[in-house]
């Protein structure tokens, strides 16, 4: 586990340095460009200072249903076996249910990497091994370009198992569906990190924790007095440009000043820093330490936009410290069998207990403004199925934690009759976060009411 919390404490502006350094360039039309072709991607002031945050955790082979799915609705529900380790946040979370995602239907077989290429894209995928490739764009970056300008990295794109994109993984389906959930586009799987501690060195990377209060903000001064010189030098160009250019300098300044905002924000919240984890660590242990890393990335506004894979699509992982020699794929084609359904029940729990430690992780941090930080969440978790028997894709196993400040109720078992699409529930999500979305995927119709 994560050695214990460094008494060095900074604040969030603290980690704007980089941003600071790479926007303070020299006014170019080569640059304008850039940022011409990137404008879109900024958000605004508003939406900075009132920072709202969209996770989406992936596991996978489905969900044994019959010890997931409450047999009430509304507040009064009892929490099956496998969802009760959520007890202590139990307030803060919904579950939904006949939701479904049918653009993850395979053409043939191949339902893992096909609904894990669709889990957060809402997209039917390309069946292919080679390098045609074709998806959607996934929620989560949606969300990054436009509210991930606010903080040092866009997204960040996390997992337990690691593995390249090429090849075949599934029936026909290349290995990029089956390991990756966040696409930027039709080609371009994020490839995500896997080594808590790379993990921690890419967060903290420029962090002296033998800085003094003072040596952070004569840093602080000196990125400030850059971004200074460059407007000084973009402002003295206005006069010699025409219409278009301005226009492309106004988006320059633009860009400047949020980093300005977010640089003298005097925002109190203080981040403490975790020491750096240890590298013996066992999978519940390493599954906490990234469940800590995203907390505190939260906490400290490095991100807002996180997507987290316990395993990759299809995972035949077996449970030995759960008394589980069989791999978890091949019990997910229970048949039936009473011996498979207790054995799916125990790793499906355990992987609750990992998600319940996360949300209780997000909860015991408060903000400056009120709430916690699972408050300003909106957290999405799922799996490439529903049964891993059946390989369905209607009757999704969801789950929706925090709030994202208010916009919904929680603490509910909510069932939708006639399946609607979870592209509608992204729209939902995306909108929450200030992201403004009127469809999603490829059977998006508009926002669900959750």
């Amino acid at each position: 586990m994560m050695s214990a919390w460094s008494k060095k404490k900074l604040g969030r502006r603290f980690f704007l340095g980089g941003a600071g350094a790479a926007i303070a360039l020299p006014f170019l039309p080569s640059a304008a460009r850039m940022i011409e072709g990137r404008s879109t991607a900024h958000a605004d002031h508003a939406s900075c200072e009132d920072p709202k945050r969209l996770l989406a955790w992936y596991v996978p082979c489905g969900i044994h249903m019959a010890a997931w799915r409450p047999t009430s609705t509304g507040r009064d529900f009892a929490l099956p076996e496998i969802l009760q380790p959520l007890e202590p946040v139990r307030a803060k979370i919904n579950v939904l249910t006949g939701i479904a995602n049918m653009p993850a239907r395979p053409d043939g077989p191949g339902d893992h990497a096909a609904g894990t290429g669709s889990f957060i894209t809402a997209t039917h995928v390309v069946k292919t091994e080679g390098s045609d490739i074709r998806n959607g764009v996934s929620m989560d970056q949606v969300a990054a370009m436009h509210i991930g300008s606010c903080t040092r990295f866009a997204s960040l794109e996390l997992g337990i198992d690691g593995g390249g994109p090429a090849g075949g993984c599934d029936s026909g389906y290349s290995c990029a569906y089956a390991r990756n959930v966040s696409w930027s586009g039709p080609q371009t799987p994020m490839p995500k990190m896997t080594d808590v501690r790379a993990v921690f060195d890419r967060l903290f990377e420029g962090f002296d924790p033998t800085a003094s209060l003072a040596e952070i903000e004569r840093r602080r001064a000196y990125r400030t007095s850059v971004l200074d010189v460059a407007l000084e030098d973009a402002n003295s160009l206005r006069p010699r440009l025409g219409t278009t250019d301005q226009r492309k300098l106004d988006e320059y300044l633009t860009a400047v000043r949020e980093v300005e905002l977010r640089i003298s924000s005097e925002e109190t919240l203080v981040c403490e820093i975790p020491g750096r984890p240890a590298t013996d660590l066992d999978l519940t242990a390493r599954i906490d330490v990234m469940s800590d890393l995203q907390a505190i990335a939260m906490q400290c506004d490095l991100t807002r936009v996180i997507t987290f894979m316990m395993a990759n699509a299809g995972s035949n992982r077996s449970y030995p410290f759960l008394g589980i020699s069989d791999g978890h794929h091949s019990l997910s084609h229970h048949q039936g069998n009473a011996e498979n359904h207790r054995k799916l029940t125990l790793i499906d729990r355990w992987e609750m207990e990992r998600f319940s430690y996360f949300l209780q992780k997000l909860d015991s941090i408060e903000e400056p403004g009120g709430g916690t930080l699972l408050d300003t969440c909106a957290v999405f978790l799922s799996s490439e199925i529903s049964d891993g028997d059946r390989h369905n894709h209607d009757d999704m196993p969801i789950l929706v934690a925090g709030t994202a400040n208010g916009a919904w109720e929680t603490g509910r078992h909510v069932v939708y009759d006639g399946r609607p699409p979870v592209a509608n529930l992204f729209t939902t999500l995306l909108n929450a976060v200030g992201v403004p979305s009127e469809r999603f995927g490829d059977d998006g119709t508009g926002p669900l009411t959750i």
